[in-house]
C-alpha cells in the first residue's frame, strides 16, 4: 500500500518489487550533523559504499512536504545546501506536511519511514538515548527501536550520552543489541566503552538468522547492530571522555537543550578535536553502511523464511 504523502523513486519502486536489497539512509546527518561540504560528500559517499556492496541505497527526507524514499543527486545536492530544514522525528513529520517544508530525518524518523515502505535495513552513525544534561531527555530512537521491527547498523549511541542509562533502557523494552565482532558496546568514536552487548555475532549472515529467529518468533522489536569504528580512525575512551565533559558543560551553561543539544555537542567537540572527531565520524558511518548492505542481502537470500 502507497500513502499520498509517500514518493519513492523509480530506482526503489523496482527493488522493493523484485526483492532486492535496500538500506535506508537516514538525513539529519546531511541536514544539522555535518558542516559543508562535507555533508553532501558523506551523503554520496555513502549511497556508493551501498552500491558498491550489491544493495540499494534509499536516502530519507521531507522535500517540499513530501516524505521521499530515495533522492537524486540533485536533490542530495539541495538538501546539504538548504538553510531551512527541519529535523524530523516522529512528531514532526505532519508539521512538514503541512508547512510544504523541507527536512532531515532523524534515527526515529527514518525508521518510521523505512518501515512504512518495506525497508528492513537501516545504516547510520550512532543511536541517541538518555542524555547525561538530564535523565528526562530521552530520544524517540530508543522509544522506535523498541516498537519498529528494523535492523539498524550503528557505531553504538553517540558518545555525548549516559551509556549505561541507554542501555538499560533498551534491555527494559526488550530489544537485542548486537555487538559485530565485538563483545563490548562501541562507544562511537571509540572501540570500547566497558559495557556489553546481550550478544556477539561475527558475520552478515549470523546477523540476518538472528534476525529471522527474532522476528519469526513474533518479537516487534527492532535489532540494534553496534558496529565499532575502524581501529585507523578510533580515539581512545579516555582521550574522549574530558572533551565531552567540557562540551557537556558548555551545553548547560548556555542552557541549549531538546533538538538543538546533539548539533552543538557534536560540533562542539569537532572544534575541540580539531576536526579528529569529525574524521571519525565520517569514517563510522561508511564502515556502517558497508556492513548494512551486506546484512540486507543476507536477509534478501532468506526473504521467503520470514514470517513478517
Amino acid at each position: 500500500m502507497r500513502h499520498p504523502n509517500f514518493q519513492l523513486t523509480p530506482e526503489i519502486s523496482r527493488a522493493l518489487l523484485t526483492g532486492a536489497p535496500i538500506v535506508a539512509l537516514e538525513s539529519t546527518v546531511i541536514t544539522h550533523g555535518l558542516p559543508r561540504p562535507q555533508n553532501l560528500e558523506l551523503a554520496r559517499n555513502m549511497e556508493k559504499q551501498i552500491r558498491e556492496h550489491g544493495a540499494t541505497p534509499a536516502t530519507i527526507a521531507l522535500l517540499d512536504g513530501k516524505i521521499r524514499i530515495g533522492l537524486t543527486d540533485e536533490e542530495l545536492v539541495q538538501l546539504s545546501e538548504s538553510d531551512a530544514t527541519l529535523k524530523v522525528s516522529h512528531r514532526d513529520f505532519a508539521t512538514a506536511i503541512v508547512k510544504k517544508a523541507n527536512g532531515g530525518t532523524t534515527v526515529a524518523g527514518t525508521m518510521y519511514a523505512a518501515n512504512m515502505t518495506g525497508i528492513k535495513v537501516f545504516a547510520t552513525g550512532g543511536i541517541g538515548g538518555v542524555h547525561k544534561e538530564s535523565s528526562f531527555d530521552i530520544s524517540t530512537d530508543l522509544k522506535s527501536l523498541a516498537e519498529i521491527p528494523t535492523v539498524v547498523v550503528c557505531a553504538g549511541a553517540k558518545a555525548i550520552l549516559d551509556l549505561p542509562a541507554t542501555l538499560e533502557y533498551l534491555e527494559t523494552m526488550g530489544v537485542p543489541v548486537v555487538g559485530y565482532q565485538t563483545d563490548e558496546f562501541p562507544a562511537f568514536y571509540s572501540r570500547e566503552s566497558g559495557l556489553n552487548v546481550s550478544v556477539r555475532l561475527d558475520s552478515p549472515k549470523e546477523i540476518a538468522e538472528f534476525a529471522k529467529a527474532h522476528w519469526n518468533l513474533g518479537m516487534k522489536t527492532g535489532i540494534l547492530v553496534t558496529n565499532p569504528i575502524p581501529e585507523a580512525e578510533s580515539i581512545p575512551k579516555s582521550e574522549m571522555e574530558p572533551i565531552i565533559a567540557r562540551a557537556s558543560v558548555e551545553a548547560m551553561e548556555k542552557e541549549i537543550h531538546g533538538q538543538a543539544l546533539t548539533p552543538f555537542l557534536l560540533g562542539r567537540i569537532a572544534e575541540l578535536t580539531q576536526g579528529k572527531s569529525l574524521k571519525a565520524n565520517l569514517a563510522l558511518l561508511l564502515n556502517n553502511a558497508r556492513l548494512a548492505a551486506e546484512i540486507a542481502k543476507e536477509m534478501t537470500a532468506r526473504k521467503k523464511e520470514w514470517a513478517l
